[in-house]
C-alpha cells in the first residue's frame, strides 16, 4: 500500500493544478445541484415489518382519513380564566375556521363538541387532520396553520402546537458548531506551529464535507432520508476530514524539518506513510458505518451509508488534494529554524527527543504498567455502571427546547389532561375476517377490555371505514410516552390479540408512542449481532495491519471499554437527568434508540484510527531495532502530539453539536465527544502503552500458519526507496 500511495502522492504534487481544479469543479457541480435540486428530508423513523408500521400501512389503505398527519392545537386561558367565555369561544371558532380552510386539511375537531376541554375549562386541544402523511405536508401549510392561531393570541390566549405535522426540522450551522470549528483551528495552530498549515486541514475537510452533504441532499430525491442523516454525515465527515489531513501534514512538516529534505519527496513519503494509516483507518470507519445495514432498518442503513460516503470522500481528499496543496505551498510549510540560537541551546535541543512531553508520558505510564491498567480499567467500568439501566426510545415533544411550541404544548396537555394525552395509542382492528353480524359485539368486547386495563385513562370513539372492515380506536394511557409503565401497557394490550383473532380479526396497537417502542425493540434485537460483527471486523483488520494476535485483542478490549464508558456517561446525563441545566436538556428521557448502534459503529472506526497511528509507529521502530520497550516510548513520543491534537479536534467538533436544539443531534454529539475523549486519552494514550509494555516482544508475534495467509499491507513504508537528500549547497542556498 505504501509504495502505491508514494507514487500517487508524487503524481498529485507534480500535477497539483489539475488535481486542485478537479476537486473544485466537483465541489461546484455537486454544490450547484445539491442546493437547487435538494430533495425533502423526513423527521420520521419508520421500520417496515414492526407492528405499528403494519397498522399504519393498513390505515393508509383502508382508512386514509385517519392515517394522515395530525397537528394538535393546544389553547390555554390565563390563570384564573376560562375558555367558555363568549370572547374566548369566538377566538377559538375563528382560528378553527381558518385552519379548516388550509389546503390539505380534511377535518378539524371542535374541542367543545369533542369534549377535549380540561375539567377546569382552562385548557383545550383541537386536532387538525391532513390528507397526507406528516412528512408530505408542505411548509406553507404549516406556516398557514401557525398563522391561523392569530385570533387566539389577539384574544389573550396561549396557542401552542404539537402533533406529527409540527415536528421541527433538524437544523445545523449555529454558533455552537462554529465555535467547535474555531477550537479545532486553534488546536491545529498549536499542533502544527503554523497558521498556514493549520488552515489546510479545515479547507480540505470543508471540500470533502461540502461534496458529501450536498450530494446527500441531492440523493434525497430518490432515497428517503432523514434530516439526522445529513447532519451525521456533516458531523463525522468534518471531524475525520480534519484529522486525516492533520496526520499527513504533520508528517510532512516533520520530514521537512530534516536537513536536505525536498518538498516533493516529503509530500510523497507523507502520503505513503501517514496516508497508508489514513486509508486503513478510513476503511475501518467506512466498513463500520456501512455495516449498519445488517440491522435491517432502512433509515439507519441510509444514515450509515451517507456518513460512510462522506468518510470515503475525506480519505480521497487526504491522499489527493492534500499532497497537491502541499506541493502548491512548497517551502512555506517548512518549519522555520530558530534564529541565532546559542550553541549550547542548540545542542540541548538536538539531544532532546521529538515529542518530549509524549515521551515523558510514555515513561510514566510504562513505569508501573500493571497498576496503570488496573486503575484505568476500574475507572472505565465505574463510568459504565449507569449503562446497566439503559432504556431506548425516540425523543418526543418533552425533549424539545423548553422555549419551543412543541415543548409548551406537551406541558399544557400534561397539566390539563394528564401525561397520557401525550402518549395516545391507537388500537387498529382488521375486521375483514369477522362476520358482519358479529363485528359490533366484537368491538364492544374489545372496548370493554381496553377500558378495564388499569393503565388506560380513556378509550375514545371508534372510527371505521365505509364497510366496517377496518376500525381505529384511540386509547389514552395514564402515563407519559417516556414512562416505563406505558411500554408495559403496550405489551399488555397486545396480549389481547388472541381474543380478537379468535373472532376472525387482527388487532394492532399503533400510534407514535407504540412506534417508538417498536423501533427501540428492533434496534435492541439487532445490537448483539452488530457488536459481534464489529469485534470480528476489528480483529481481522488489526491482524492484517500489525501482523499480531495480542495487539488486536488488546485493541478490541479497549474499544469495548470505551463504548461501555461512553454509554454509561450518556445514560447518566440524558436518561438520569444530570447536568441538564448545563447542557440545556429540557427533560430526562430514554436514550435515542439508534444512538448505541451509531456510537459503536462510529467510535469503532475512530478508535482504530488512533490505534493505527499510535501502534504503527511502535511497530516501525520495533522492526528496525528489535527493541520492544523502546518501541513503546518511540511510538508515543512520535505520535502522541498528533493523536492528542486529532482527538481534541474530534471532541471540539462533536462537542459543538451538543448545543444543537435537536435532541437526537444533541445526544449523538455528546456520546461521540465523550467516547472519543475516553478512547483517545484513557485507552489509547494510557492503557495501550501500559499493555504494550507488559506484553513486550510477545505483542509482535504471529503464528507461522497465520503469518503465511495474512497479507502484508506495509503501513510503515518499509518498501519505499531510500529518501533522496539534497546537496548541501542547495540547502545552504535556501537558508
Amino acid at each position: 500500500m505504501a509504495s502505491v500511495l508514494y507514487a500517487w502522492g508524487r503524481w498529485a504534487v507534480r500535477r497539483r493544478g489539475r488535481v486542485i481544479g478537479l476537486w473544485l469543479l466537483l465541489l461546484a457541480t455537486i454544490g450547484a445541484l445539491g442546493t437547487t435540486l435538494a430533495g425533502p428530508t423526513s423527521t420520521e423513523f419508520t421500520v417496515p415489518g414492526i407492528e405499528s408500521q403494519q397498522a399504519q400501512d393498513l390505515l393508509e389503505r383502508q382508512l386514509p382519513e385517519s392515517a394522515g398527519g395530525t397537528a394538535r392545537l393546544v389553547v390555554a386561558a390565563p390563570a384564573g380564566q376560562r375558555l367558555d367565555t363568549p370572547a374566548a369561544r369566538a377566538a377559538v371558532g375563528e382560528s378553527l375556521h381558518r385552519a379548516a380552510g388550509i389546503p390539505g386539511v380534511v377535518h378539524v375537531a371542535d374541542p367543545f363538541e369533542s369534549r377535549t376541554v380540561s375539567p377546569d375549562l382552562r385548557i383545550a386541544f383541537a386536532d387538525v387532520q391532513f390528507d397526507r402523511p406528516a412528512h408530505d405536508v408542505p411548509q406553507s401549510a404549516k406556516d398557514a396553520l401557525t398563522g391561523a392561531a392569530a385570533p387566539l393570541r389577539e384574544a389573550g390566549l396561549q396557542a401552542e402546537f404539537g402533533g406529527t405535522v409540527m415536528e421541527p426540522a433538524v437544523e445545523v450551522g449555529g454558533p455552537a458548531e462554529a465555535i467547535g470549528v474555531v477550537v479545532a483551528f486553534a488546536v491545529l495552530a498549536v499542533a502544527l506551529g503554523s497558521l498556514v498549515a493549520a488552515g489546510l486541514p479545515l479547507l480540505t475537510a470543508l471540500v470533502g464535507v461540502g461534496i458529501g452533504v450536498l450530494g446527500a441532499q441531492l440523493l434525497a430525491n430518490v432515497v428517503e432520508m432523514t434530516g439526522t442523516a445529513t447532519v451525521l454525515a456533516l458531523m463525522i465527515g468534518l471531524a475525520v476530514g480534519i484529522d486525516y489531513a492533520l496526520f499527513i501534514i504533520a508528517r510532512h512538516r516533520e520530514q521537512l524539518a530534516e536537513p536536505g529534505s525536498e518538498v516533493e519527496e516529503s509530500a510523497a513519503r507523507a502520503t505513503a506513510t501517514a496516508g497508508s494509516a489514513v486509508v486503513f483507518a478510513g476503511a475501518t470507519v467506512i466498513i463500520a458505518l456501512a455495516a449498519l445495514a445488517v440491522t435491517g432498518i432502512p433509515f439507519l442503513t441510509v444514515m450509515g451509508l451517507a456518513a460512510a460516503a462522506t468518510v470515503l470522500l475525506a480519505v480521497l481528499v487526504a491522499v489527493t488534494l492534500v499532497p497537491a496543496l502541499l506541493g502548491l505551498l512548497g517551502e512555506r510549510l517548512r518549519p522555520r529554524p530558530r534564529k541565532k540560537a546559542a550553541a549550547k541551546d542548540a545542542a540541548k535541543a538536538a539531544a532532546k527527543p521529538a515529542g518530549a512531553w509524549s515521551a515523558a508520558w510514555a515513561r510514566a505510564v510504562t513505569r508501573k504498567p500493571l497498576l496503570v491498567l488496573l486503575v484505568g480499567v476500574v475507572g472505565l467500568l465505574a463510568l459504565a455502571l449507569p449503562a446497566r439501566d439503559l432504556r431506548l426510545g425516540l425523543p418526543g415533544n418533552a425533549s424539545q427546547p423548553a422555549a419551543s411550541t412543541q415543548h409548551k404544548s406537551y406541558d399544557l396537555l400534561s397539566e390539563g389532561f394528564g401525561p397520557g394525552f401525550n402518549a395516545t395509542l391507537v388500537a387498529v382492528v382488521d375486521a375483514t375476517g369477522i362476520p358482519a353480524d358479529r363485528r359490533e359485539s366484537a368491538l364492544t368486547e374489545l372496548h370493554a377490555t381496553l377500558s378495564a386495563d388499569p393503565g388506560v385513562a380513556a378509550v375514545g370513539r371508534p372510527m371505521a371505514n365505509a364497510d366496517g372492515s377496518t376500525v381505529a380506536v384511540p386509547v389514552v394511557p395514564r402515563t407519559g410516552p417516556d414512562d416505563r409503565a406505558t411500554s408495559d401497557l403496550v405489551d399488555r394490550l397486545r396480549a389481547h390479540k388472541a381474543d380478537v383473532t379468535a373472532s376472525g380479526g387482527t388487532l394492532y396497537i399503533a400510534g407514535a408512542t407504540a412506534a417508538a417502542i417498536d423501533v427501540s425493540g428492533k434496534l435492541a434485537d439487532a445490537l448483539p449481532l452488530f457488536v459481534g460483527l464489529i469485534v470480528l471486523l476489528a480483529l481481522a483488520l488489526l491482524t492484517v495491519a500489525f501482523r499480531s494476535v495480542l495487539v488486536p485483542l488488546k485493541a478490541v478490549l479497549g474499544f469495548l471499554l470505551s463504548v461501555a464508558a461512553a454509554l454509561g456517561v450518556t445514560v447518566w446525563v440524558f436518561q438520569d437527568g444530570h447536568l441538564n441545566g448545563l447542557l440545556d436538556i429540557p427533560s430526562a428521557a430514554p436514550v435515542t434508540s439508534f444512538l448505541p448502534v451509531l456510537l459503536i459503529g462510529v467510535l469503532f472506526g475512530l478508535a482504530m484510527d488512533y490505534e493505527v497511528f499510535l501502534v504503527s509507529r511502535m511497530r516501525e521502530h520495533h522492526q528496525h531495532t528489535g527493541d520492544a520497550a523502546g518501541a513503546v516510548a518511540h511510538g508515543v513520543a512520535r505520535s502522541g502530539r498528533v493523536v492528542t491534537a486529532a482527538a481534541l479536534i474530534m471532541v471540539a467538533v462533536f462537542g459543538g453539536f451538543v448545543f444543537n436544539h435537536d435532541p437526537i443531534i444533541k445526544s449523538i454529539g455528546f456520546a461521540l465527544a465523550v467516547g472519543v475523549f475516553i478512547d483517545a486519552f484513557v485507552v489509547r494514550m494510557t492503557l495501550v502503552p501500559a499493555a504494550m509494555a507488559l506484553l513486550g516482544a510477545r505483542a509482535w508475534r504471529l503464528p507461522r500458519w497465520l503469518d503465511r495467509i495474512t497479507p502484508d499491507v506495509d503501513l510503515e513504508g518499509a518498501s519505499l526507496p531510500a529518501a533522496e537528500v539534497r546537496p548541501a549547497a542547495k540547502v545552504a542556498e535556501r537558508v
